[in-house]
């Protein structure tokens, strides 16, 4: 379903980048495909492990659909890329793994001040440093949020499977074009790697967003002004006959450079975090198993939720009341609905391959009386569902 139709002719969905049934694919290859479901024309990026088939899909499609691929010469210039691209008109997208997501962060920081949508996919893999190159890990949870400086909001989703990876990557595209804002895809190297089978749907079934376009030559000239009240600028494109100034610099609302009022700071600022705040319902998604009656919660997210939900299931047959909370969108964390559901817990357990990352969030929203507990591993091998079976077992 085509929610916006006018986006610019560069870009349209009038394709079919693949057959609609049943495939066999790699998580790596479920995500290149569901950005160019959701309409990516534009890839600019730079190989490193465990994400580089993603790059290797774009460039071998990219092209049969009027797209372009561009390998670029680092990190740091993939991401100006795409920037540079997203104001033309193009929806974009880049992967790379975590020490590349170090070197972009400059420069979505710079995306986020500028309002510009994009779509980053961090294949996250075992560090710190060149750490386990070709293993995954889920170590860039607190990277995601807090890698660029300043006060900002990010949005990251964390697909949990191969399938999942497709939609949560079409996700990924229209929350950042409703919200002209980058958003990050928090993937992992054992995901991307596996292969499993996928359901290739028809366009026709994708949801696809395009961004808001100024109404009229007066919303064209204040590119970072609040015209419709739910804080997101209409986007006037470079090459379509509007003066546009963009600046990663404190601006007006006309985008001019100003870093002396502090008022217009402020206003910037507080604008870009209430566009976020109020828009909840735009990104905010989680699934729930078994928690009605739930007396311990597990709560854990990406590649972890599914062992955690096998141990879920075997724990429920074996008469222990346990649930699963799984964001999808981890930031911002959905924080409210774990503070309801801890109400009725006496044990939280967060499984995770990291040593206690999402835990620290989690910790922000429950009471002291409750035995909190991560279930943590590192070293590029996954949880299992034994692993945390034996963890609900030991707080029954």
């Amino acid at each position: 379903m085509i929610i916006r139709g006018d986006e610019p002719e560069q870009i349209r969905l009038l394709r079919k980048p693949y057959k609609k049934g049943n495939y066999f694919m790699q998580g790596n290859e479920a995500v290149a495909y569901g950005a160019l479901f959701a309409g990516c024309r534009f890839y600019a990026g730079y190989p490193i492990t465990p994400s580089s088939e993603i790059a290797e899909t774009m460039a071998k499609e990219l092209p049969k659909l009027g797209g372009y691929y561009l390998q670029m010469e680092d990190e740091i210039a993939s991401i100006a890329a795409m920037v540079g691209a997203s104001w033309t008109g193009f929806k974009v997208m880049t992967a790379t793994a975590g020490p590349g997501f170090s070197l972009m962060q400059e420069n979505l920081g710079y995306a986020v001040m500028t309002e510009t949508p994009l779509v980053l996919v961090d294949v996250q893999r075992s560090g710190p440093s060149t750490g386990q190159a070709t293993k995954g890990a889920q170590g860039d949870f607190f990277q995601a949020r807090w890698g660029t400086h300043g006060d900002h909001p990010i949005i990251a989703v964390s697909p949990t499977s191969v399938e999942d990876s497709f939609w949560e990557t079409v996700r990924a595209f229209n929350i950042a074009e409703k919200l002209r804002t980058p958003v990050v895809v928090l993937f992992d190297g054992i995901s991307a790697h596996a292969r499993e089978r996928i359901r290739i749907p028809d366009p026709e079934e994708v949801e696809v967003t395009y961004r808001k376009l100024p109404a009229n030559e007066e919303e064209a000239k204040l590119p970072f002004g609040d015209p419709h009240g739910d804080g997101v600028s209409p986007m006037p494109l470079f090459g379509h006959g509007h003066f546009t100034h963009v600046t990663g610099s404190t601006h007006k609302e006309n985008g001019l450079r100003d870093v002396y009022t502090p008022e217009v700071h402020d206003r910037l600022v507080r604008r870009i975090h209430r566009k976020i705040e109020q828009n909840k319902h735009v990104y905010e998604k989680y699934d729930e198993h078994f928690t009605d009656d739930a007396e311990i919660l597990v709560i854990s997210w990406g590649v972890s939720a599914r062992p955690s939900l096998g141990a879920v299931l075997n724990a429920r047959e074996e008469g222990i009341k346990v649930g699963l909370f799984v964001p999808k969108t981890v930031h911002p964390f959905p924080g409210e609905r774990v503070r309801e559901l801890s109400k009725k817990a006496r044990a939280i357990l967060v499984p995770e391959m990291n040593l206690g990352q999402l835990i620290l969030e989690v910790q922000r929203f429950v009471n002291d009386d409750v035995l909190l507990k991560g279930v943590n591993k590192v070293g590029g091998v996954p949880l299992t569902v034994e692993e945390i079976l034996r963890e609900i077992r030991g707080v029954a």
